[in-house]
């Protein structure tokens, strides 16, 4: 019996097809730019960003908690502009997933942790609405991975069994909790690997390289 043919897939954004939006690294370049106080700024950031993400909490506010507790001599609108730049697109896995899509006819869903502003910042400029069909994105439906309970609305969302999603996510305790609920959990690392992941479930593409095909049993 073949195994279930794979109609969905969920990923994460940050790390797979776009860079990580607010992460430590771009944090270190915010305070170098600024010239803040790094270790203040990052335990600032770890006490709020939770919050932030999952939509209990506005960009202003975060800002306000973290940068703007003091007098400084740019504005939150400076700040604002360099968060935002530093997320950059990942030409090759944007253009995987696309394959993928119009070759299997999958739904792609977004499970994602991220903040209203940064999300809608994202979505618009780098056009994710052509290629995800719809966002369980952590500040819009107040859970955040690994809350289980983000992956089972995700599934409730896009009317799928586990073992018919595939999931990439770059982080690999996330993937787990994800195979933990019957999901096809796959740890993101590069491309390659990845590739190679989806053809053993069956989704190959055109321009990939020939992989192991899916086992029968």
């Amino acid at each position: 019996m073949s195994p279930p043919e794979v109609r969905t897939l969920f990923l994460d954004i940050g790390g797979v097809i776009l860079s990580n939006g607010w992460d430590h690294r771009a944090r270190r370049r915010a305070a170098g730019h600024f010239g803040l106080d790094w270790e203040e700024l990052d335990r600032r950031h770890h006490m709020t960003f939770d919050t932030y993400e999952v939509g209990k909490l506005g960009l202003r506010e975060y800002l306000e908690r973290v940068v703007f507790y003091t007098e400084r001599e740019f504005s939150p609108e400076d700040f604002r502009d360099f968060m935002f730049a530093q997320s950059t697109p990942i030409p090759e896995m944007l253009e995987l997933v696309a394959e993928l899509r119009r070759a299997h006819a999958l739904r792609v869903v977004a499970v994602s942790n991220e903040g209203r502003e940064l999300t809608l910042h994202r979505v618009r400029t780098f056009e994710l609405g052509r290629l995800i069909d719809f966002f369980v994105c952590s500040c819009f439906v107040h859970l955040r991975k690994p809350d289980e309970d983000i992956y089972r609305l995700a599934l409730d969302c896009s009317q799928s069994a586990p073992e018919e999603v595939a999931y990439l996510d770059d982080r690999a305790m996330l993937a787990q909790v994800a195979r933990g609920l019957g999901i096809h959990g796959i740890h993101h690392t590069d491309i390659s690997t990845t590739r190679t992941a989806l053809a053993r479930l069956g989704l190959s593409t055109p321009s990939g390289q020939q992989t192991t095909p899916r086992s029968t049993s």
